[in-house]
């Protein structure tokens, strides 16, 4: 009872903080080719006195998208475990994003169905320092991408990763759900995670131990199902659960060579000894061609024709030739079955012809004796309805 009457006045704060307000606009400063990662947390859309904490009870989902068109830009990406927990807008920005882009957030109180809105105004400029060539990307199993996204867990990963590199400053690059790159979807376990693929860039040169990783022998046992040569101590576990066999080494420091510019021609073909077209064509009358593609086709259907009406209409045999090689017993069945079956029609036409003897329900066999019946059933409808 106590903590009911605690939250009460907090929750008519919420209710009232979390409205229809003009939106507020905070400008962020993300960099081509550096993780971005901005939080959304519940304390930044409710207007809530200092001394007051949010609630795990409020629940609020954001949905954020580019100024003007219905999703975000295709760089960045936003996820959110559940409404109690908070949202992350993250990514990566490339060369031609670089400028100012204007993403629109509405946070909606799942609570009290009111809303509030935030503009984050994203001026994305170069970055400053030397360049990063040596990048590496790793496949940690072990977390989720909204737990990794937080600056204290990408903090420590990239000291427990200083361990395996050469002394040098690590920078996150880019930071990738699994599920984004091909990833199931795991089991409601405990202990299962969906992963998360890190990617890391340095000035130094990778390490012997990152070389060996990413050799074609390490490849090779990883394809038959053993672990890779790793020939250093893994300072990642246990706290990050790396994936040896999908790490992946990329050297920018030599540049790629430029690919080759075609230059274009006056539009004319060289002289080429095999290759010589006609210089006139002859005119040519089709007319025969014509006469023969359709004369040739209506003559054979013409052809046939004729002869399927010979068959069918010239060379019947007749009733008096097929009666005259029939035999007498056959004719003499064939008229017996026909004759009785018009008598058999007679007869259930007039009702008042008497029943044979065999039939009738009072007939006895061994005396010949007959009994008139009560009810004459040959007057009797043979449906009941009829009478």
């Amino acid at each position: 009872m106590a903590v009911t009457l605690f939250w009460t006045p907090i929750l008519v704060v919420l209710l009232a903080g979390l409205g229809d307000t003009e939106a507020q606009q905070t400008t962020l400063h993300p960099l081509v080719g550096r993780v971005f990662v901005h939080t959304l947390d519940h304390e930044t859309f409710l207007s809530l006195p200092e001394h007051v904490a949010v609630p795990p009870a409020v629940r609020i989902t954001y949905h954020a998208h580019l100024q003007g068109h219905p999703d975000l830009p295709r760089w960045l990406r936003y996820t959110q475990r559940s409404p109690r927990h908070p949202g992350f807008l993250y990514g990566s920005a490339t060369p031609e994003d670089r400028g100012r882009q204007v993403i629109e957030v509405t946070a909606y109180n799942r609570d009290s169905f009111d809303t509030t809105r935030q503009r984050l105004v994203l001026e994305i400029g170069d970055p400053e320092g030397p360049l990063l060539p040596y990048q590496a990307e790793f496949l940690v199993r072990s977390h989720d991408v909204e737990e990794v996204l937080p600056s204290t867990p990408a903090s420590r990963f990239l000291s427990a990763l200083g361990g395996l590199w050469e002394p040098g400053e690590l920078q996150l690059l880019n930071i990738t759900s699994a599920l984004d790159r091909g990833g199931r979807v795991p089991l409601p376990i405990e202990g299962r995670k969906e992963g998360v693929y890190i990617k890391v860039g340095s000035a130094s040169p990778f390490s012997t131990c990152l070389k060996m990783v990413a050799s074609p022998d390490s490849h090779a046992r990883c394809a038959q199902g053993q672990p890779p040569l790793l020939s250093c101590y893994d300072t990642l576990a246990p706290h990050f659960r790396v994936d040896w066999c999908n790490v992946t080494l990329v050297d920018k420091s030599v540049p790629e060579p430029a690919d080759e510019v075609p230059t274009p021609g006056d539009g004319i073909l060289e002289h080429d000894p095999f290759f010589c077209p006609p210089t006139e064509a002859p005119d040519r009358d089709f007319l025969v061609d014509a006469l023969v593609t359709l004369l040739v086709p209506l003559l054979v259907a013409l052809l046939l024709t004729l002869l399927l009406a010979y068959v069918m209409c010239c060379r019947r045999e007749g009733r008096l030739k097929r009666d005259l090689a029939t035999s007498d017993i056959q004719m003499v069945h064939h008229c017996t079955i026909h004759g009785n079956t018009e008598e058999l029609r007679q007869m259930a036409a007039s009702r008042e012809v008497p029943r044979p003897l065999s039939t009738l329900p009072m007939f006895n066999v061994r005396t010949g004796e007959r009994l008139p019946p009560r009810v004459d059933s040959a007057q009797v409808p043979l449906i009941l309805d009829q009478h």
